[in-house]
């Protein structure tokens, strides 16, 4: 009888460390001294882990042409952050290719032996964001919650669990914490012809926005800092073209020599970005030997 109350007490445990193993665990603090950076991704069991990113892209903020107005401002609100005075959470809008991202990057490199570090997250785990607070608050390091292009159709799930994040309850609790977004919509959401008939008119001629067109502004306006990205002339993305030639190794004859053919490779890809200009010089230097 005890033999077969044992094996029924063996058998319990088993099936409840089943459970568990499926269950949704707490997230783990990393070894932290692993890398700068750290990607958040939800296994499919459920369980989110922090995995960091050994290889971060050797971005320097001087390899950023064309942008010195919104590198000011982003430098600036990231020393305002590491040096523990108040900072803003930033959306990074605008033009595709124009150096929203390498401009995050080129920061954490910069400011990383001053304890900056990120964590990138997808907007689908974005409901998990208290999780990674609690994770790093306390820590000495300050992080940069980082969410590349950023966007939400109707209805998503992240758009309410984000505006509730940005409506001051992480930067209040835990002062080593900030997000910093990327998107090429102003406001995050698809705009639609039919919204601008909700504006209404007061009797003294002002004009305020209906209630749908409030609630896309109302999650980017949580943003304490915008900064705006537009499309590069062709005399700038010129100019960038010709600083990754440079870092690439050629010199200013063959640079030149290159502008022509740099012209005909963003015509044939409709855009003259700064990702464009860097494909470009990838291209052109790889097949000069550079």
């Amino acid at each position: 009888m005890n033999e077969k109350f044992e094996h029924l007490i063996e058998r319990a445990e088993q099936l409840i460390a089943r459970i568990e193993s499926v269950l949704p665990q707490p997230l783990a603090a990393p070894d932290w001294s692993a890398a700068i950076a750290w990607r958040y991704r939800k296994r499919s069991s459920g369980h989110g882990t922090l995995e960091p990113v050994r290889h971060v892209a050797a971005m320097r903020l001087e390899d950023l042409k064309e942008i010195d107005g919104q590198k000011e401002k982003i430098q600036r609100n990231t020393e305002q952050f590491v040096h523990g005075r108040p900072a803003n959470n930033v959306l990074l809008t605008g033009a595709r290719g124009t150096g929203k991202s390498s401009l995050i990057k080129a920061c954490l490199n910069a400011y990383a032996p001053q304890g900056l570090r990120l964590i990138e997250v997808d907007k689908a785990d974005l409901t998990d964001l208290p999780d990674i607070v609690e994770v790093v608050a306390g820590r000495p390091e300050y992080f940069i919650v980082f969410c590349d292009d950023l966007s939400f159709e109707d209805g998503e799930p992240g758009y309410k669990a984000l505006k509730s994040i940005l409506d001051g309850s992480v930067a209040a609790a835990t002062p080593n914490v900030l997000i910093y977004a990327t998107s090429n919509r102003r406001h995050l959401l698809p705009e639609y012809m039919r919204e601008n008939l909700t504006y209404t008119h007061t009797g003294d001629g002002e004009v305020h926005p209906g209630e749908g067109v409030e609630e896309k502004i109302s999650l980017s306006e949580r943003f304490g800092l915008w900064v705006s990205f537009y499309p590069f002339s062709q005399d700038e993305y010129l100019a960038i073209a010709g600083q990754w030639l440079a870092s690439f190794g050629l010199d200013s004859e063959a640079i030149a020599g290159a502008r022509a053919e740099a012209l005909v490779w963003a015509l044939e890809r409709g855009s003259r970005s700064g990702r464009v200009a860097y494909q470009f010089a990838r291209d052109y230097a790889g097949r000069r030997g550079g």
